[in-house]
This record gives structure tokens, C-alpha cells and sequence, in this order.
């Protein structure tokens, strides 16, 4: 009897739940997903496993996107949640600019990172985006460039000693590089991971940023309940105290410097004329009044541009690095502009040589356009959005934007989107503006941006101008070289470790 009343009351809920989610419901069937989907979990069985089979799972239903029934949309049930898979530019392009609040999913984030912007509610973001992108303008940009340049030289350095010892790991110097010019350009700190391999900030942040991707792609983890009881809540809590007590000392001692200095008007927080040299004393000096920022919320934008200005640009240029290996013509071609630009000289790149590395510049467009490093974003649908195809989003549902399947996606890029082809960046203009994303689109892109280009182009041509960069495996004589293997812990990256060989040009 008991047995029969419990199996009532269950039929009883799902009829009701279907009743008050009919309106998503429809939507998931109109988004006729052509990738198996489970009761109750959905799509999340595709998640089951590691990293590199998460990153197969959002390439599987990427591809169903942009298969040509679908017309770049799809469905993605994780659990009884329904997001609408985007990789078309017209349909991204819209929730991008009208969906400004992230997925709730991400919310799990700021166990970590707190309400830093990236991952922060719109009101929070808002304020704080008008902070930061005066930080990132020409100005500052070019003060960065000497530290880029600095630490370029350094990375090469320490590579020569690698020079015809075998495959080595391009992931291993390129982070260890952008950790200390980003902990130098903003914070004023020199880390000096370079010289430390094991460096514990930077070990510290990798193992917290692998943590983030597991929790977020197992809805079994979701649950605060569960997750606050398992191992890896213990491990992840160190990791974030190590992090956040360093940079709050490193807030204390430079808000010090800064008042020591109170007469010197280069160096005067309190007016807004002062010489900033630094994105953490920016954020100092606004931290001053009752409007200003506390400590926590400084530290939760200093965890934001770790992430933002370390992993993406190692990650890129970790990227670049393997394809150039695979492509010597493509390599040469960089060369003969560095050659034209520098000539036989050992002189520093400086900001202005940067206009002329136009061809360098399409080899790393064209990179991100095949390896984004955040390979899908998210955004929660508040109200009513109708997309230009006619489907309606509706409230109570996500949407993750699918950046590696809209980059190649073959409507907007041309029947040999999966080719290496750095020329078309300089052929043709973009077809969409929001066909192209590695940094965002829309309000909530990358504030970075240029920062992170500008030191992709200093050290890729630091390095390219000592060393050749060479396959770590010799191509199959019929197949070639395998396709990479891919995962996610929130950025893509290779399974491999990037491995490479490097010779001297000298």
C-alpha cells in the first residue's frame, strides 16, 4: 500500500513538474538534438570520466550544432537543466548582448575565485568593468611591454640548455613565462616562476583550476551538501587560502609603498591624476573612500586577471607552438617578416614594431580560431529571448556558447574550416563580427584582450628569432601527424602537454 502511495506521489510530481516546465520542454524538442539523450541525466553521461573525455563530450555536441539540420543550435540537458548549445554568430551575437548574467552553474566559481567580474552577477560586473578597462588602455600597455620583453628573454635563456635534448613541454615555459610577466605587470610582484619550476602559487592555481572543471561538468557535485564532505573540498580550501593570503599581504605591502609615497604626485593614490603603474594600485587607489573596494573584493579581481592573463595566453602560445612544430612553411614564413622587421639585430621588440608582425598575427588569430583556450562560456535566460532562426529561449534555461564548434563552423569559415590556414586572416574579412571569439563577445568580452596579444606577439617572436621550433614525433608517411588530443579544466588543453623540440638558428 505504502509502496503504491510512493509511486502515486512520484507520477503525481513529474506530471506536475512537466506541467510547469512545458515551456522548456518545447524548446528542447525544437532544438532536435541528434546526440542520445538519457532520463533524468540527459546529456551528462558524455561528462563521465576524465578531462580529455569532458572536452569529446562538448566537441560531440558542438559538432551536432552545427551539423546542417540544426543550423548552429542544440540541446544539452545536464541533468533536468536544459541549455541551448549556440555555434552560429548570429544567434551568439544576440544572447551575448542580451544575456549578461552567467549561468547559475558557474556560481560554483566563486567557492574559489569569489565574485571576481568574470564570473560575477551583472551588478557586481558592471561597476567593477568601468574600474578595469582604463587599466588596460594604450598607456599602460605600452609600460607593460618592457616587462614582456624582459620576461621573453629570460624564457629563451632557460631554454637553451634544451636545445637538441628531445621533446620537451611548451605548456611547462610558456606558463611559468606569462605567470611572472602578469604577477610584474599588475601586482608590481616579481614571482619569478621561471627560475622556480616549482613555483607554489602557480601549482597552487593549476590544481585548483582542474578541481573547478570536474565539479562543474558532474551535476553529481553540484550539491554543496555533497561536495563540502568530500576530499576535495579540504584540498581545494588550502589552495584558495594559500592564494588569497599571499596576494592580501601583497595588497597590504603595496597600499604601504603607496602612502609612503603620498607626496610625490606620480605616486599619489588619493588624486586621480597619479601615475599608475600597476592594475593592483589602480584598484588600491579606488579602494580609498566608502566607495572604494575592500580587500576581499581587490583579491577577487587579482584572481580574475591571474586566470585571464596567465593560463589563456600560456595556453595560446602553448598551442601555437605545436602547430608551428607541424608546419615548418608556415614557421618560415614568420621569420622572414621577423627578418624584414629585425634584420640579422638582437635588438628588444618594442610597441611599435607590433603593427608589422602582420603575418605573426594571422598564425595567432587563426590558432585561436582552432584551439580556443575557453572553449565554451555561459549565460543564464532571464526573460524571453527570440533568436533570429525563430526559436524562442525561455526563462528557467541556459545557454553555453560552443566557441570551438562556431570557430568552425563551415557556413562562416569555408569547406576547410579544420585547416591550418593562417592566410585566411589575411585574405578576406570576417563574414560575422562574432564569428571570431577567442576573447568573448559582446558587453562581458575580455577586457584583456590586447594586453593578452600583445604578449602572445612579444614572446612568440623572442622565441622564434633564437630557436626553430620542431615536431616532437616524426609524421605517420601517410596519415601525418595525429590530431591533438584535447581536455577541459576550464581552459582546453592539449592531453599531451604541448611537447615539442627546439634547435638553434644560430
Amino acid at each position: 500500500m505504502l509502496l503504491e502511495l510512493l509511486l502515486s506521489l512520484a507520477v503525481v510530481l513529474l506530471i506536475y513538474q512537466r506541467w510547469v516546465k512545458r515551456d522548456v520542454y518545447k524548446l528542447g524538442k525544437q532544438l532536435n538534438s541528434g546526440v542520445w539523450t538519457l532520463p533524468f541525466i540527459g546529456h551528462s553521461y558524455l561528462f563521465f570520466g576524465d578531462n580529455h573525455t569532458r572536452m569529446k563530450a562538448f566537441q560531440s555536441l558542438g559538432r551536432d550544432a552545427i551539423s546542417k539540420k540544426n543550423n548552429g543550435l542544440t540541446s544539452m540537458w545536464h541533468g533536468n537543466y536544459l541549455y541551448t548549445m549556440v555555434a552560429d554568430p548570429d544567434a551568439a551575437e544576440l544572447v551575448l548582448k542580451s544575456c549578461l548574467e552567467k549561468d547559475d552553474i558557474m556560481k560554483m566559481a566563486t567557492l574559489f575565485l569569489g565574485n571576481g567580474s568574470i564570473f560575477a552577477p551583472v551588478k557586481i560586473w558592471r561597476p567593477r568593468r568601468k574600474v578595469l578597462a582604463p587599466s588596460f588602455s594604450v598607456k599602460y600597455l605600452k609600460h607593460f611591454m618592457s616587462i614582456f620583453v624582459k620576461e621573453s628573454n629570460v624564457m629563451v635563456d632557460k631554454m637553451k640548455s634544451l636545445v637538441g635534448t628531445g621533446p620537451i613541454s611548451a605548456f611547462k615555459y610558456f606558463t611559468a613565462y606569462t605567470m611572472d610577466a602578469v604577477a610584474e605587470s599588475t601586482l608590481g610582484y616579481k614571482m619569478g616562476s621561471q627560475k622556480d619550476t616549482d613555483q607554489p602559487f602557480l601549482k597552487a592555481f593549476d590544481e585548483a583550476l582542474v578541481e573547478g572543471a570536474t565539479r562543474l561538468c558532474q551535476p553529481w557535485l553540484h550539491s554543496d551538501l555533497v561536495y563540502t564532505n568530500l576530499p576535495v573540498y579540504a584540498r581545494l580550501l588550502k589552495s584558495k587560502k594559500f592564494l588569497w593570503d599571499f596576494l592580501k599581504e601583497l595588497i597590504r605591502t603595496k597600499r604601504n609603498e603607496m602612502i609612503e609615497k603620498v607626496d610625490n604626485e606620480e605616486h599619489n593614490y588619493n588624486s586621480p591624476k597619479g601615475n599608475l603603474q600597476t592594475f593592483l594600485e589602480s584598484l588600491i587607489r579606488l579602494s580609498g573612500g566608502d566607495e572604494g573596494y575592500t580587500e576581499t573584493e581587490i583579491v577577487e579581481e587579482l584572481m580574475v586577471i591571474m586566470i585571464a592573463g596567465n593560463d589563456t595566453s600560456a595556453v595560446g602560445a602553448s598551442f601555437i607552438s605545436v602547430l608551428l612544430s607541424r608546419h615548418p612553411e608556415v614557421q618560415e614564413k614568420i621569420y622572414k617578416e621577423l627578418q624584414l622587421v629585425f634584420a640579422d639585430s638582437d635588438r628588444p621588440i618594442t610597441y611599435e614594431d607590433l603593427p608589422h608582425l602582420k603575418y605573426l598575427d594571422a598564425v595567432i588569430r587563426e590558432t585561436l580560431r582552432l584551439y580556443p583556450p575557453v572553449p565554451v562560456i555561459t549565460r543564464k535566460v532571464e526573460k524571453d529571448v527570440v533568436l533570429p532562426c525563430g526559436i524562442k529561449l525561455v526563462p528557467g534555461t541556459g545557454v553555453i556558447v560552443n566557441i570551438w564548434a562556431l570557430h568552425r563552423n563551415p557556413r562562416y569559415w569555408g569547406d576547410d574550416v579544420k585547416l591550418f590556414r593562417p592566410e585566411r586572416f589575411l585574405d578576406t574579412p570576417l563574414m560575422h563580427p562574432a564569428a571570431f571569439m577567442p576573447f568573448s563577445h559582446g558587453p562581458r568580452n575580455c577586457v584583456g584582450y590586447q594586453y593578452a596579444m600583445m604578449s602572445l606577439k612579444t614572446v612568440l617572436s623572442t622565441v622564434l628569432r633564437r630557436y626553430r621550433i620542431l615536431p616532437a614525433t616524426t609524421p605517420n608517411s601517410n596519415s601525418g601527424f595525429p590530431p591533438l588530443r584535447l581536455k577541459f579544466d576550464l581552459m582546453m588543453k592539449d592531453e599531451d602537454d604541448f611537447q615539442i623540440r627546439i634547435e638553434s638558428r644560430r
